[in-house]
């Protein structure tokens, strides 16, 4: 890698956001931060990122944050030495739309880090703009299937889940023809080697007490669950183009090997590294070139041990249901998706049992399939929004107690 490259970072104040500038603030003038955005929540990090990048717009989703967000950033650049007329605003895009059009700008690599479906029109405008777009959003892939793919070219889209991001190395040791299967490795979350029955009384804290990986509330849950993986499968077969019944999961509790790639000689090509996302996004940001040190490595000096184990569906049924909605393709898995965010919702409100989680969610896929469900032959960008706005209104009618 040379030349610099520009970038753009969306949801830059969640985990992956500020990694991703960590990591372009430790390697000085290979990068050059253009347009930042998140939700407004934070508008004084919000505005040291945009005064230290000296970026050229930030994109605030709450339109209410925007007169707390521009007041943080004259006290920033007033902290930052700057004097009075010698300091120029960012470019202020706002609203809900506000990361779309921050998209939208032409750069060199887009970073999407937003959680969640609304990561779904800001996916597609970075590809509609030519951008190399570095995903660590997987429901916008994930729901948008094949209307979103269809817009790619090849090589435009670089994953940055830890799994994705080995797979895509790994593929490095042959070629497409010659993969005989996918194989995600999963930590096995909180619930690891439980019974069903064990977990009838879980707490939403105890579901967030991941024991490998800091994330977000609904990752973390959907780690629990085991959707997330069921997530993962159905972005693995849309970005490698491999069919879901040759891609598998192995319980890895270590969480050192994050995916590995066996090949028809009967060769298994394994990517390890110690549990860190500073590595995957790294690649993502310079693909297909590595950034030196991005991340510790393995210590091969010390005795340790790596363990696989099978998967238990009959505890985690997530997984199969996730896999059934990508063979099935079309607006299922968008509806998957968009029941799953509202049944998680509502579980860390209180609302409905850990449990009920994934039986919320197949009882609106099941409602889905037989009333209002797109084929990949009619699917558009405008088909997966409608199934999914249905089936977060389906849900939320399902876990609302009726009064």
């Amino acid at each position: 890698m040379s030349a610099v490259r520009r970038v753009t970072v969306l949801g830059c104040t969640g985990s992956i956001g500020v990694q991703t500038l960590d990591i372009i603030r430790n390697q000085g003038s290979k990068f050059k931060v253009v347009g930042i955005s998140a939700n407004g929540s934070n508008p004084a990090q919000l505005a040291a990122y945009a005064i230290e990048f000296d970026v050229e717009y930030l994109a605030i989703a709450q339109a209410t944050a925007a007169q707390d967000v521009q007041l943080a950033l004259y006290a920033e650049a007033k902290r930052a030495g700057y004097a009075e007329g010698n300091f120029t605003l960012p470019k202020l895009l706002i609203g809900p739309q506000a990361a779309t059009e921050l998209a939208a700008i032409p750069v060199d690599v887009v970073v999407n880090s937003i959680s969640g479906a609304v990561g779904l029109l800001p996916t597609v405008a970075v590809l509609k703009a030519g951008s190399t777009l570095a995903l660590a959003n997987k429901e916008s892939l994930v729901i948008g299937g094949r209307a979103v793919t269809s817009l790619a070219r090849a090589g435009q889209i670089v994953p940055v889940d830890s799994e994705h991001s080995a797979i895509a190395q790994c593929l490095r040791s042959g070629s497409s023809s010659e993969v005989k299967r996918l194989v995600l490795t999963a930590s096995g979350g909180p619930f690891r080697g439980k019974s069903r029955a064990e977990l009838s009384e879980v707490t939403p804290a105890q579901a967030l007490d991941h024991p490998t990986w800091s994330m977000g509330p609904v990752v973390t849950i959907n780690s629990a669950t085991l959707m997330n993986k069921g997530l993962e499968v159905i972005e693995a077969h849309l970005l490698f183009n491999i069919p879901i019944e040759q891609i598998d999961v192995v319980v890895h509790p270590q969480s050192v090997v994050h995916s590995m790639v066996e090949f028809s000689d009967g060769s298994t090509i394994a990517q390890a590294s110690p549990p860190d996302m500073h590595l995957p996004i790294a690649l993502g940001l310079a693909w297909p070139d590595r950034i030196a040190d991005a991340a510790p490595g393995c210590d091969w000096s010390a005795a340790t041990a790596w363990t696989f184990e099978p998967l238990d569906d009959g505890v985690f049924p997530a997984l199969n249901l996730a896999k059934r909605a990508g063979k099935l393709s079309g607006t299922a898995p968008a509806v998957l998706n968009g029941a799953n965010e509202i049944a998680v919702e509502a579980f860390l409100a209180g609302k409905i049992g850990y449990l009920q989680i994934v039986e919320f969610v197949e009882k609106v896929l099941e409602e889905h399939l037989v009333t209002n469900f797109v084929s990949d032959l009619d699917l558009t960008i405008e088909e997966v929004l409608t199934a999914a706005r249905w089936a977060e209104s389906k849900c939320r009618t399902l876990v609302t107690p009726v009064e």
